[in-house]
């Protein structure tokens, strides 16, 4: 009984492994051939509905080989510009808090220190502007305003994981680059995923574990993420990120 035992769990495993190794191959074919999602925005002036985006970039320096940078911008309806909403460390060195909403002109690039954005999400039309209300609901409520930390939070990225949950309509898979989106304080170790779409398991960042539609599963270790993308196709790998399917 033991030896089938065995034998049953082998097969679980390398089925699932097996598994793992077709998604994730199938995902990388289609992200050859289709379009990876639109890069940006409509120029405000020339935008009917309301927008709501995240996007990410590499980080600025040494860190930027480790990490990205994410942020959210917001345009509603009869807006002539986007407001980009993001928390800078460096902003503590004259200011009681991190966080920086700032209006965007119709040509401002995406850029982060001269590396290129990637859009994480993009909601438009019916029901964005009360998501809008909603993110800058939490936006105002947002604890850690007055603090940054590089590694393991909070920063700029545990800033836009709380959006995430807060408003889960926004349907955000950070990327595994995204060092910071899964601290949590003491106390609070087990809620949402970043995604809102299910749950994790986080014990200040440092170690954890997730489980979501968005996410897939996922493994913390040190602030490094490991994730499959079951539903995508795709894995996500520290200092890599993404291999596979790119929505």
């Amino acid at each position: 009984m033991k030896t089938i035992g065995k034998s049953w769990r082998r097969r679980i495993i390398y089925g699932i492994a097996l598994y793992a190794i077709i998604s994730v191959s199938i995902g990388a074919m289609m992200n050859s051939t289709s379009v990876a999602g639109l890069h940006g925005g409509p120029l405000p002036t020339e935008a009917e509905t309301a927008v709501l985006q995240v996007y990410a970039a590499r980080t600025w320096g040494k860190k930027g080989a480790f990490a990205v940078h994410t942020w959210i911008v917001t345009k509603r309806k009869d807006d002539v510009f986007y407001n980009r909403h993001e928390i800078l460390g460096w902003k503590l060195r004259w200011s009681p808090s991190a966080l920086r909403s700032q209006q965007l002109s119709p040509y401002d690039d995406l850029d982060w220190y001269g590396n290129p954005a990637t859009l994480l999400a993009d909601h438009r039309g019916a029901g964005v502007e009360t998501m809008i209300d909603r993110i800058e609901a939490a936006i105002a409520d947002y604890p850690y305003q007055n603090q940054y930390r590089i590694w393991p939070g909070p920063n700029s990225n545990t800033f836009t994981a709380y959006l995430g949950r807060a408003v889960p309509e926004l349907r955000l898979d950070l990327p595994a680059t995204a060092i910071g989106k899964d601290y949590r304080p003491p106390g609070d170790i087990i809620g949402r995923s970043a995604s809102g779409t299910g749950l994790q398991f986080s014990m200040l960042g440092v170690a954890g574990i997730s489980l979501g539609y968005e996410e897939g599963l996922e493994a913390n270790l040190l602030g490094l993420n490991f994730e499959w993308d079951i539903f995508d196709m795709a894995i996500e790998l520290p200092v890599l990120g993404r291999v596979g399917y790119r929505q």
